[in-house]
């Protein structure tokens, strides 16, 4: 019997010190992804339904974190249906998130159903730029829109889609309100090196 227990201390040892339920939920979404439908256009919008339990709630709505964690796995769907997963592995490229923003507009309530819209906007030399949707299936009101800066580590977002499609893409236009915010994330990252002295070394 003390197999039994060995069994239940590493269970206790890693549920307390990891993350568990994210990672199979992350393995579970993956899979999930690997059998359905490729999304054939890069700029194809995916859709995964959730649903607010109650382990996603604070003061009867969903929690704020909950919306982040929520996008994490829709990227992970999308980014495997797109085809952008496999060629980034193939070229040993990595996606790291360089900078979020959501906005709330209206609280989910427990119980309540939500499409999680998610789309690749357009690219620069360095990142991919998404939005991702929260939409009630109550009422299809959007209760919160999130922008997501997906930076490409060891490689390019233009590599990664050549290699993709076979040929050269050219990325949309930056919507208005998207190029708005990419301005605030340069001009806050000039003044945090100015702030650390990080310009005057590099002069």
């Amino acid at each position: 019997m003390w197999w039994v227990v060995w069994v239940l201390a590493a269970i206790v040892f890693l549920f307390s010190t990891l993350d568990v339920w994210y990672f199979l939920r992350a393995g579970a979404v993956l899979l999930r992804a690997w059998f359905q439908p490729p999304v054939w256009d890069v700029t194809g919008e995916q859709v995964m339904t959730g649903r607010v339990t109650p382990r996603d709630i604070d003061m009867c709505h969903m929690n704020n974190a909950r919306y982040l964690r929520e996008c994490d796995f829709a990227r992970f769907s999308l980014y495997m249906r797109n085809g952008v997963f496999k060629a980034a592995r193939a070229l040993r490229a990595n996606l790291v998130v360089g900078a979020t923003t959501i906005r709330y507009r209206r609280a989910l309530c427990i119980g309540e159903g939500y499409d999680l819209c998610s789309r690749i906007v357009t690219w620069d030399d360095k990142a991919f730029f998404l939005e991702q949707r929260f939409v009630s299936t109550k009422d299809r009101l959007v209760c919160a829109v999130m922008y997501c800066k997906q930076s490409v580590i060891r490689s390019s977002p233009d590599k990664i889609l050549q290699h993709l499609c076979k040929r050269k893409v050219e990325p949309p236009e930056f919507p208005e309100d998207l190029q708005h915010w990419v301005n605030f994330i340069s001009a806050s990252s000039q003044a945090l090196r100015a702030e650390s002295g990080l310009e005057e070394k590099n002069k």
